[in-house]
């Protein structure tokens, strides 16, 4: 299913303090990529209407990161929040009369499933304002979200802004939306900056939208660790092993054997026949194509790489744009070898 009536929103002007770096936030690598570049791979398939990505804090790297990709970029001169960020688009948005997607550039690991899934239930009720919520057990560090008696949505509140029994709650924002165009300007107009960050919350449009007796729809992702916001290192770490264990489930289903999983480095770029066998502690980067039957023993660098079926790489060796012919033995301890 194509979206072409939704604009995608994609926010990247944050600087990311606490990653306690340079280098701005959404252009720190997760699984091989600056984690941005996953948000727009995931959003790619959607075929939504148009892309937009607001950047700030050093807004040139991250626009040279995203050279070729088909999205325009909106400046946001002052980081003053994230309704302040969406009100910078307010003028490419002008004529726009439909659905609003805005989601994050720090959040690598949402599926595009999800997303499908989401926007499915925004426009088959039609609603005016759809949160993307989920469960967690420690939801320290995200806005929380307040119910009615009914269990629909009444406000989001904030982590700083949040009393000592919102904080309990374990529902949190998952900071993706869907919003109608008109409804989201005309609501954060109406948004102030009396908060804990002095900032426009974009969250706010929610109690805003309830005060006018509009129905705020909820959808629940059931999969509490795709809306992982990367903050910190420790973050960005967490969602580098979940991109990496998605990758090698799906060469496990695809026949391929691989020993201790958790030791195991292969990159997206990588194919490999069935029928192979990966042993723990092995790096796989690059372009590399690995055919069938392919045994690569434990403490092997492989970086693009073509090797043929049925060859056996043994262990502590180090191949670099290297061609390994079909039923070559490649000795242990080799060091970037050149065949055939």
């Amino acid at each position: 299913m194509q979206y072409s009536s939704v604009v995608g929103l994609v926010l990247a002007a944050g600087k990311g303090t606490r990653m306690k770096s340079e280098i701005p936030k959404v252009l720190h690598e997760v699984f091989f990529s600056p984690m941005i570049h996953h948000v727009l791979a995931t959003v790619h398939p959607l075929a939504l209407g148009r892309n937009f990505v607001v950047t700030g804090h050093q807004h040139q790297l991250v626009e040279e990161s995203l050279r070729g990709y088909p999205v325009s970029f909106v400046h946001q001169s002052q980081q003053l929040g994230t309704g302040h960020a969406v009100l910078a688009c307010e003028g490419e948005l002008r004529s726009h009369t439909g659905p609003v997607l805005i989601l994050c550039g720090d959040t690598p690991l949402i599926t595009t499933e999800t997303l499908q899934q989401f926007l499915h239930v925004h426009l088959e009720s039609a609603s005016l304002v759809t949160v993307m919520t989920t469960t967690v057990a420690e939801p320290h560090n995200y806005g929380r979200i307040v119910s009615d008696e009914h269990g629909n949505i009444a406000s989001i509140v904030e982590e700083k802004d949040a009393t000592a029994a919102q904080k309990e709650i374990r529902e949190i924002n998952a900071g993706i939306y869907c919003v109608d165009a008109q409804f989201l300007f005309e609501a954060l107009h109406r948004v102030g900056t009396d908060n804990m960050q002095g900032e426009v919350y974009l969250t706010d449009i929610v109690a805003i939208a309830v005060g006018d007796g509009i129905h705020v729809h909820k959808f629940c992702c059931p999969d509490s660790e795709e809306i992982l916001g990367v903050n910190s290192r420790r973050e960005l770490v967490q969602a580098h092993s979940v991109l990496q264990r998605r990758y090698l489930s799906l060469l496990m289903d695809s026949g391929v054997t691989i020993i201790q999983p958790e030791s195991v480095t292969i990159e997206k770029t990588v194919t490999i026949g069935n029928d192979s066998i990966i042993y723990p502690n092995t790096s796989l980067t690059g372009a590399c194509k690995i055919g069938s039957g392919v045994r690569v023993d434990s403490f092997v660098k492989i970086h693009a790489c073509t090797v043929g079926d049925s060859v056996h790489i043994g262990s502590f060796t180090h191949l670099q744009q290297t061609h390994i012919p079909s039923l070559s033995t490649v000795a242990p301890h080799t060091i970037d070898i050149r065949m055939g």
